[in-house]
């Protein structure tokens, strides 16, 4: 059993294909076909089997490849904790962060970051809620960002988290005509909102993410207190929904990491009803009872300073100190 065996493992699991296995791997199929091949008789049972024109693993196979993601995790941070020896700011900083973290926020902290510490090398991998814990369970990152913390998942806990809010957009001109006294800002800020009602609501259409993602299930729970049952329209990603919300396509509730730029420039207009603006957090998962690697404790000081983030209940044995 070595490295490349567990790694071509991996690959034939998430592609289901010798032929994208290997080019996943820049290597030929035949080597795919002859590194899972000896690896099944290693372990002593098949690991793959047969799909239609594609492959899955067996049971015996999803067994291994979840001890693969562990060892070649582990394998990782032990050649990270001998580099760090040379001091943290070396080494590999691994993240994982759903979307809207992933490609509204991170961005900007990997840039103040690098340019801070340009020695550490950067992994980051953006998916939903379950891919990003389970990453983070199997060692395959050391951080994860997401809108709910790892409650319930077994052997991870929160360090660190930052405020953001879910507010509700749409286009300017499908904003209903508000009352003069309808319209308001927040104290120092340019920024304003329309106070809409639950009738205005239900009858737009409402741009939302797929069953499943944590924003879509949000919004459902939002309409049933609400006690409204608009048109939903299902779109892929949190870019597309806030595309399709300025050019009045319906409503949208996002993050306002998300819409800042849009709100400010005035491409699209807050509107709020009842409980919105909604307040919850990004939370920064790790596995409990850890030390951190020298860039993990690196980044989420550097992001805790430089976004003023609220710090949360210290993970169990941790040496990272705010």
């Amino acid at each position: 059993m070595t490295p490349s065996q567990l790694k071509t493992l991996l690959a034939v699991a998430s592609t289901g294909s010798v032929r994208l296995a290997a080019k996943e791997l820049l290597v030929s199929q035949p080597a795919v076909s002859a590194s899972i091949t000896a690896l099944a008789a290693s372990v002593g049972v098949p690991l793959v089997e047969r799909d239609g024109r594609g492959l899955r693993l067996t049971a015996a196979g999803h067994t291994v490849a979840g001890y693969a993601r562990q060892i070649l995790g582990l394998m990782a941070e032990a050649k990270d904790a001998a580099n760090a020896l040379a001091g943290p700011a070396t080494g590999h900083l691994r993240l994982a962060a759903v979307t809207t973290p992933g490609e509204a926020l991170l961005p900007r902290w990997l840039r103040s970051f690098r340019s801070t510490y340009p020695g550490v090398e950067i992994k980051l991998e953006i998916g939903n809620r379950e891919r990003l814990w389970t990453m983070l369970a199997h060692r395959e990152v050391d951080l994860g960002i997401g809108g709910r913390p790892p409650v319930g998942e077994q052997g991870l806990a929160t360090i660190a988290r930052r405020r953001h809010e879910l507010v509700l957009v749409a286009a300017p001109d499908l904003t209903p005509r508000p009352k003069p006294e309808a319209r308001a800002e927040r104290p120092g800020s340019q920024r304003s909102f329309e106070e809409v009602s639950e009738h205005d609501l239900a009858n737009r259409t409402w741009l939302v993410r797929e069953a499943g993602s944590n924003i879509r299930s949000t919004t459902e729970e939002l309409l049933a207190d609400l006690g409204i049952d608009p048109p939903l329209l299902t779109l892929g990603s949190n870019g597309s929904i806030r595309e399709a919300a300025a050019i009045g396509l319906g409503v949208a509730m996002l993050s306002r990491d998300t819409v800042e730029r849009d709100l400010s420039e005035g491409n699209l207009v807050e509107w709020r009803c009842g409980p919105l603006p909604l307040r919850r957090h990004w939370h920064f998962g790790v596995r409990a009872g850890e030390v951190l690697p020298g860039p993990t404790q690196l980044f989420v000081g550097h992001v805790l300073k430089i976004d003023q983030m609220a710090n949360d209940a210290p993970m169990q044995q941790a040496t990272y100190r705010p």
